[in-house]
């Protein structure tokens, strides 16, 4: 699309790098503010415990036992978000948490049954699935039976809200452990995409140049032998081989343009990243259906389609971008339309500069392959529509 930086690339990768160990100071920071709030539900036990309500004793012993709860419940869930404990360590943790909670709730009072939620979410969050499935409901009776040796109320408010916060954890643990999967397939098939196409470009440059270097080689070593006793033959030979290499040079660069040629599948592909990345709801199609389509008009309409994607990115402040491509039948004949809508301001903002530029360009670009271009705001956005014929039966399966 386009090689500078798009908006909302930084806050996209952000977001990716869930499950992963923070990389510097900064993602340390906002993994770390983004636990913080749960910690409202130890408000009740602070409460208590600048209430007077205690001994000295009993309150220098209160605020040991929360500083150390509180300590190894952000240990275990901080950690975890990057590079966890290991087995053995998250059990000896969570079974510390749901041992001071208890503690703190039979010596201190019913003011600390909130306690029993962090336990729940270290279970949901640290533990093997098939762990958690039951170490959760334990936590829960557990809560239930504290309650009600303290007296605590709702306690079955409680029970619905450990047990649910338990598994909701156990959830967000399989979104992050998908999302890293994700990341990873991603980069496996990107690596697998990279070396195909070294592949491809291997096979290609061996069959264009080859049989010519080849044959260079070997007119070379004739022209060499003849040059003393026959100059005219050694001559002929030369001819061959400035022919040859001539030949060659055309097929590398019809090659290189062909390499070069932006393919619609592609720029489809990238269209969904970019609006995705730019935090803008995308409706693209998968797999286009470009049967009659010559290479010029494809070329075309990918050429439309990402200068298209690169305005509604950078200019337009659009939240939703459709991306359709249709075939219809005209008074001219068929053709292919792409359309790419969106609900944007405007996406002509200095794009029309010049030949080869935005609008311009594009118009061009349809035009020598007999295409078609519509630009310009509607109801409630812009529209661009780009055109281009479509091969009759005959032409396509003509040798021509």
């Amino acid at each position: 699309m386009t090689e500078d930086p798009r908006p909302g690339e930084a806050r996209a990768d952000r977001l990716m790098r869930m499950g992963e160990p923070p990389r510097n100071r900064g993602e340390a920071l906002r993994k770390l503010v983004w636990i913080l709030p749960w910690l409202i539900f130890l408000s009740s036990p602070v409460r208590d415990l600048v209430s007077g309500a205690h001994t000295t004793a009993a309150t220098a012993a209160g605020w040991a036992g929360l500083t150390a709860f509180t300590g190894t419940y952000l240990a275990l869930v901080y950690r975890n978000m990057g590079r966890p404990f290991s087995g053995r360590v998250v059990g000896c943790l969570v079974a510390a948490l749901g041992v001071l909670a208890v503690v703190l709730c039979l010596t201190l009072g019913s003011q600390w049954i909130g306690l029993f939620v962090y336990v729940s979410v270290a279970c949901g969050a640290t533990n093997p699935l098939r762990m958690a499935y039951w170490t959760i409901p334990l936590t829960t009776t557990v809560m239930l039976l504290v309650a009600q040796h303290t007296g605590a109320q709702g306690e079955w408010t409680l029970f619905l809200l450990v047990t649910l916060v338990g598994f909701a954890m156990t959830g967000v643990r399989q979104l992050v452990r998908t999302t890293v999967d994700l990341r990873k397939a991603r980069a496996t098939v990107a690596q697998l995409a990279a070396n195909e196409e070294r592949l491809r470009l291997a096979r290609d440059l061996h069959d264009l140049l080859g049989h010519s270097l080849s044959l260079i080689t070997l007119k070379s070593e004739l022209a060499g032998r003849m040059l003393p006793d026959h100059p005219g033959k050694a001559a002929q030979q030369v001819a061959d081989i400035e022919q040859v290499s001539r030949q060659a040079l055309v097929d590398v660069r019809e090659a290189v343009t062909g390499y070069r040629r932006p393919r619609l599948h592609a720029e489809l592909a990238g269209a969904q990243v970019a609006l995705t990345a730019a935090d803008v709801i995308a409706d693209v199609p998968a797999e286009p259906d470009l049967h009659g389509v010559t290479e010029e008009s494809e070329s075309a309409l990918a050429w439309a389609l990402r200068e298209a994607i690169t305005n509604v990115v950078r200019h337009s402040g659009a939240t939703r971008c459709a991306v359709g491509l249709v075939r219809r039948q005209t008074l001219d004949g068929p053709f292919l339309e792409l359309c790419v809508e969106d609900n944007g301001s405007g996406g002509t903002t200095g794009v029309a500069k010049g030949p080869g530029n935005g609008l311009t360009g594009l118009a061009e670009r349809l035009e020598k392959v007999s295409g078609q271009l519509e630009a310009g705001r509607v109801r409630r956005g812009f529209r661009l529509v780009a055109r281009v014929p479509l091969a009759s039966r005959a032409d396509v399966g003509s040798p021509a």
